[in-house]
């Protein structure tokens, strides 16, 4: 079960033909415990929709976000509660993620959070591997990780914790920042990073 108490999850992110399928799970002493959410992220929808079931049946709706825009450089994703409610905002900064990726989160009543690729080198090395021939279709091979943080200080992060599989571990040190928008960002970090 989610609470705001939970400071850490796992993420695991499998691709099939059609849909990029996460599964966030609790953390159990360092390994994935109990599943709290599960995502199926439509390849090349027209205009992005995300929704955030509580489990695999798809049956409780956790939260959700949508582009704001088809075009969605910089836009932003609106991010909802299971009934539709807004609960936060994030958007990429398209101007600075040019050299490192930069996303911005705002939630009711708090400071931006701006999270960015905390390793400058693999931001770059990153970009380049979608500009050459035959690599670019390979999986990114090397491990990259955001840190995001609020007037100096650390909401969450969120590792790539595998070489080639894409497992995550978000790490949550903020604890009135809501998780179902931690959720959202940390999704989009994997599904929106290279838009």
């Amino acid at each position: 079960m989610l609470t705001q108490a939970t400071n850490v999850l796992h993420m695991h992110q499998k691709v099939t033909l059609m849909v990029n399928r996460y599964e966030i799970f609790a953390d159990n002493g360092g390994e994935p415990g109990p599943l709290v959410a599960f995502v199926e992220q439509k390849r090349m929808a027209f205009k992005e929709q995300v929704t955030i079931y509580t489990d695999a049946s798809k049956s409780h709706v956790l939260a959700g976000f949508r582009a704001r825009k088809v075009i969605d450089l910089g836009s932003g994703y609106d991010v909802t509660d299971g009934a539709g409610v807004p609960i936060g905002l994030f958007r990429k900064d398209f101007g600075k993620s040019l050299t490192n990726s930069t996303w911005h989160l705002d939630q009711p009543n708090a400071p931006t959070a701006t999270g960015r690729e905390r390793n400058q080198g693999i931001a770059i090395l990153r970009r380049l591997w979608s500009f050459l021939p035959l690599v670019n279709d390979l999986p990114f091979p090397f491990r990259y990780h955001f840190d995001f943080a609020r007037d100096g200080q650390p909401v969450f992060s969120v590792d790539k914790k595998t070489w080639i599989r894409d497992h995550y571990l978000i790490q949550i040190a903020d604890p009135y920042v809501d998780r179902r928008v931690v959720i959202a960002q940390a999704v989009a970090v994997d599904a929106l990073q290279s838009r």
